[in-house]
């Protein structure tokens, strides 16, 4: 998907003879990784996980659900979502500008050491945000944790996507229609990899911490 929002832009860009246009020549080399390494990597990940032992759980689980009460607005898990996402966004805002600094106005950007320490921060963040609000869901007694382990880090994808928006304001932007195309369609890929990215270890960090509070259980 992002390959062919990228091409889509790219052929705008061309017909418009734009120098931002991405040459034929660099498309053929990523579409060329794409079809040589990429997906020759998923297929091989796929054939070593099938050989791997599925993954055993510490407490045996009964095979009926069973009914999650109504929660109380404080354990709404549509308000853990959304407001999960606003620590992991705060954590990075001030990185986040400069990015955007050298996205978008052509400035020179060279503290990747900080920058990488502000990720590990965000990742951290996001793990222990994540585990609060699977824990409160426990609490009150929604077993089903699993979506929103993703969406409650990922949510920082949407706060990350709005400032962009209200970034926006600040550039002085022509009034082309192919500036807002290229800029909200661009901020919108790096969104959607921000929510995988940090969904994933939400999902990750939810799982291995029910393993290790079950696991703690005494079973008779």
């Amino acid at each position: 998907l992002a390959f062919f929002i990228f091409l889509f832009f790219n052929v705008i860009l061309f017909f418009l003879h734009s120098t931002a246009s991405v040459p034929v020549v660099t498309i053929a080399v990523l579409a060329l990784l794409w079809c040589g390494v990429s997906m020759p990597l998923v297929f091989l990940g796929a054939y070593f996980g099938y050989k791997k032992d599925a993954i055993e759980f510490p407490t045996v689980t009964s095979t009926v659900a069973r009914a999650i009460p109504p929660p109380r607005p404080v354990f709404n898990p549509t308000h853990g979502i959304f407001v999960a996402g606003i620590m992991p966004f705060a954590a990075a805002y001030v990185e986040l500008f400069f990015i955007m600094s050298s996205l978008w106005m052509d400035q020179y950007y060279y503290v990747f050491g900080f920058t990488l320490i502000v990720y590990l921060i965000l990742i951290l963040t996001c793990a222990v945000v994540t585990m609060l609000v699977v824990y409160s869901q426990l609490h009150a007694e929604n077993h089903r944790w699993w979506w929103l382990a993703f969406f409650a880090p990922g949510s920082t994808a949407l706060y990350i996507f709005l400032f962009s928006a209200f970034y926006f304001r600040s550039l002085n932007a022509s009034g082309m229609l192919i500036t807002y195309f290229l800029y909200f369609g661009y901020m919108f890929l790096i969104s959607i990899s921000m929510l995988l990215v940090l969904g994933a270890v939400g999902v990750l960090t939810s799982l291995w911490f029910m393993r290790k509070i079950y696991g703690t259980l005494k079973v008779d």
